[in-house]
């Protein structure tokens, strides 16, 4: 099965369509989505989710927040759209694509001369951010691929496929792009609490390509490792500073483990997540609901009295990173960002 562009721009209906992430497994459902406040909610309820899609999210966002916005003079209208923005751009905070897919676009916006091309500059710089995040991750399988041996077993952690992303995915594109080379690939992916999208996107995502993958709880990998099972880790990425990566809570154990193990561990993701102004310890780390811990399905499987601490991701030190698998190529630490082409607007 084909999967369908995660988010994408309707241009007959003028409104935003994305597979509702919460309800898969299972056939996709796509969603209409014709206001900001409900793509909010969307972002919020994590029905789009994985930091490339995030980014892609955001700037269609701003574009829809364009079309559909009614103020007539030209400095009332982008005041509008900013707000819509500046709101899209904090409900994620740890995550940096949303932000630079929101800027991206709002900072496209500030050539306009007339409300009429400030909607127009909206969906052109909104559409060039999708189409740039396939070829992206396509370029980052293409130079991920060239990594992995002809037969292997990949460790993998959360969703960073095409999920996660407009399409292809940037860990999950490595693991394509290898297997459409004729490269044996076969995959473990950690099941991912507590909301489980390595049990229930990675893993459909792979049985629907017909990739061989496995899915264990988070405390198996170094088991595994040690037995002799994993030949590496990739894992995607939510920001990256010039110290740390912040992905899925879990990556940071993987990465010792891995480096305990001697097994290479790296990173896909592209420059649009790397955060060249910041470090680890200016990055906030978001912190989710407590029942999203508390509770299994309608059950409740931690007493109301006991306290939860429910971190969505965390802080991987760079110097347990062996490489990161960027769309301009394979970057080994220490990386001078500075140097990078990072394309990153005014926030």
């Amino acid at each position: 099965m084909s999967i369908p562009d995660t988010i994408a721009w309707d241009p007959e209906k003028e409104c935003i369509r994305y597979i509702d992430q919460t309800r898969l497994p299972g056939h996709p459902i796509i969603v209409e989505c014709r206001t900001v406040q409900r793509l909010a909610i969307a972002i919020r309820r994590l029905q789009v989710r994985g930091a490339p899609a995030l980014g892609v999210a955001g700037a269609f966002g701003v574009a829809l927040a364009a079309v559909t916005c009614k103020k007539k003079g030209l400095a009332a209208f982008l005041a509008d759209v900013r707000r819509h923005g500046t709101l899209l751009a904090a409900i994620r905070p740890t995550a940096i694509n949303l932000s630079w897919g929101v800027n991206r676009v709002l900072t496209a916006m500030e050539r306009a001369e007339s409300v009429r091309d400030a909607k127009q500059f909206a969906l052109v710089e909104a559409q060039a951010v999708a189409r740039e995040d396939e070829v992206c991750c396509r370029a980052i399988g293409g130079y991920g691929a060239a990594l992995l041996p002809g037969t292997c077993t990949v460790l993998t952690h959360c969703n960073a496929g095409a999920l996660a992303c407009k399409a292809w995915g940037t860990a999950l594109g490595v693991i394509r792009s290898a297997v459409r080379q004729g490269k044996d690939v076969r995959v473990i992916a950690c099941e991912t609490r507590p909301l489980l999208q390595g049990a229930r996107l990675t893993a459909w995502e792979l049985e629907e390509e017909g990739i061989d993958v496995t899915v264990i709880t988070d405390s198996m990998g170094a088991h595994l490792m040690r037995g002799g099972t994993i030949d590496m880790v990739i894992v995607g990425a939510d920001r990256i500073t010039h110290d740390a990566v912040f992905n899925k809570i879990g990556t940071y154990m993987l990465a010792v483990c891995a480096r305990h193990h001697g097994i290479p561990f790296y990173v896909a993701a592209p420059l649009s997540t790397f955060d060249p102004d910041h470090s680890e310890t200016d990055v906030v780390i978001e912190e989710r609901d407590r029942n999203e811990v508390a509770t299994c399905g309608k059950r409740t499987t931690v007493p109301k009295g006991v306290k939860v601490c429910n971190p969505a991701f965390d802080a991987t030190p760079m110097n347990l990173v062996t490489a990161i698998i960027t769309d301009q190529g394979v970057l080994r630490p220490p990386i001078d960002m500075k140097g990078l082409r990072l394309n990153h607007p005014p926030g």
